[in-house]
Order: C-alpha cells, then sequence, then structure tokens
C-alpha cells in the first residue's frame, strides 16, 4: 500500500512537471508566432513566489509606450530599433516596483521574461532568478558563513527559520526565489548559481549563454540586477556577497 501511494505521488508530481513544461513551450511558440506574423514583441511578467502570471501590471517602456498587462501577465509592443536597450519600469499595487533595461538584439528580447517580487516588511531580503528555456534546472543558492546553505536540497534553513527557497523551477525560465527575513550585519553571504542540467561538463558554456539574470530586493525595493555575461566556461556563477549588510557585485564564472 506505501508503495502505491509513493508511485501515484510521484505520478502527479511528473504529471505537473509536464504540464508545466508543455505550458511554457506553448507560451514560447506563442510568442515567436505573434512576433513573425504581427511583428509585435512580448513581454511576460511573473509572481517571482509563485511563478502566476500578474495581471493588471503598469507597464511604462521608454520611448515606445505605456502598457498594462493582461490576464497572462503580457504586454505587446512594437519597435523599428533592431539593436537597442530600452529601459522598462513595472509597478502594481501589489508588487515592489521594478526598474529594469529590456535588450532588443536582430529584433527580438533577449530576455522577454520578468518575476517581480510581491510587497515584503522591511528588513526583509529576497532574490530572485530567471532564465531562458536552456538550461532546464539551475539552482540559487544563498550561503551564510558559518551559519546556513539554502537550496533545492534544504527548502527550510534551520531551527531558526530566518530564510528559505521559496520555488524550486525544475523545467526552464524560473523564477527560483529565496527570501531571508533578516540579515545579520556582523555575518557575510554569498549567493550564487548552480548548473544541475550540466554538472559534469564545468568547461561548457550553456550556464553563461541561459540569459539568466538575478533581482535582489531588500527593504521593499528593488537594490540590484545581475546579469551573467555569455561564453564563459563554468557551471557556477558566484553572483554577489553580501558584506556589512551590503550588497557586493562579484559575477564570476567558476
Amino acid at each position: 500500500m506505501k508503495r502505491l501511494l509513493m508511485l501515484f505521488i510521484a505520478t502527479m508530481f511528473l504529471g505537473t512537471v509536464a504540464f508545466a513544461q508543455n505550458e511554457k513551450i506553448n507560451q514560447n511558440a506563442d510568442d515567436a508566432l505573434k512576433e513573425l506574423e504581427e511583428g509585435e514583441l512580448t513581454l511576460r511578467f511573473a509572481d517571482a513566489l509563485t511563478g502566476k502570471p500578474i495581471k493588471g501590471g503598469k507597464v511604462s517602456i521608454k520611448s515606445i509606450g505605456d502598457f498594462e498587462s493582461d490576464f497572462e501577465g503580457r504586454v505587446f509592443f512594437a519597435t523599428d530599433e533592431l539593436n537597442k536597450k530600452f529601459l522598462v519600469t513595472f509597478s502594481h499595487k501589489d508588487y515592489i516596483d521594478t526598474e529594469f533595461e529590456m535588450e532588443v538584439m536582430a529584433g527580438t528580447i533577449i530576455r522577454n521574461r520578468y518575476s517581480i517580487s510581491p510587497k515584503m516588511p522591511l528588513g526583509y531580503l529576497r532574490v530572485v532568478l530567471d532564465w531562458g528555456e536552456s538550461p532546464r534546472d539551475l539552482d540559487a543558492h544563498l550561503v551564510k558563513t558559518n551559519g546556513y546553505h539554502i537550496s533545492y536540497r534544504n527548502m527550510m534553513v534551520s531551527a531558526d527559520g530566518v530564510a528559505k527557497l521559496d520555488r524550486d523551477d525544475l523545467d526552464g525560465q524560473g523564477p527560483e526565489t529565496i527570501t531571508a527575513t533578516s540579515i545579520d550585519k556582523n555575518a557575510e553571504y554569498t549567493f550564487f548559481v548552480h548548473d544541475y542540467s550540466n554538472q559534469n561538463s564545468p568547461s561548457g558554456t550553456k550556464l553563461s549563454n541561459s540569459t539568466a539574470s538575478v533581482k535582489v530586493y531588500g527593504d521593499n525595493r528593488l537594490l540590484q540586477i545581475f546579469n551573467i555575461s555569455p561564453d564563459k566556461a563554468g557551471v557556477v556563477w558566484k553572483v554577489f556577497k553580501i558584506v556589512d549588510g551590503m550588497v557586493v557585485p562579484v559575477s564570476e564564472m567558476q
């Protein structure tokens, strides 16, 4: 009976993963088709904790216009610029205002999916990882020196429960999100991304070509955004440290 129950749970889990994966594939196909047939580009916005689309977000694209995300978290726009970076601002009453650069290259958006953090109490820290269709499985890690190590292996921290992995993504694009309810200013933290899918190919460049992007939220505002550099070998992207309570960029491939 126990084995049957475990088999049933495993089957349901795999079915859920397959459905989510197929849904993302369909979304990618829809975006590509709209670009090809109608000449419109698609931006998608999702909740960083659930991965669900954000409806009703106010999106401003500098020099292009103002939009509102639909029930699938999408906004559509057209531009004659084939190679340019545009400043985008996202706002919603339930989410932290987020500003980022959107890069259009050869008439296509390099990163068209952005996961946005819901508003949170002062003192909280939230790190959000997004990436492209490949690799399927990138893992976020937050390490407090001589303290805890948050990752897919340990969804909750030690006894204090200060930090946790909110969402583990296994089928590409993300988001994968870690939240800490407080940061010890006397401690040092390191955040890095591990390419689990290609961990046995340390000389490969699939991680660096994943278009991975990390947003760091703290004190209910966006602190920094880190975008991975392409064509660099390695399966670990060491993104930043927190020293004396401050975010310190690292951006090293290992």
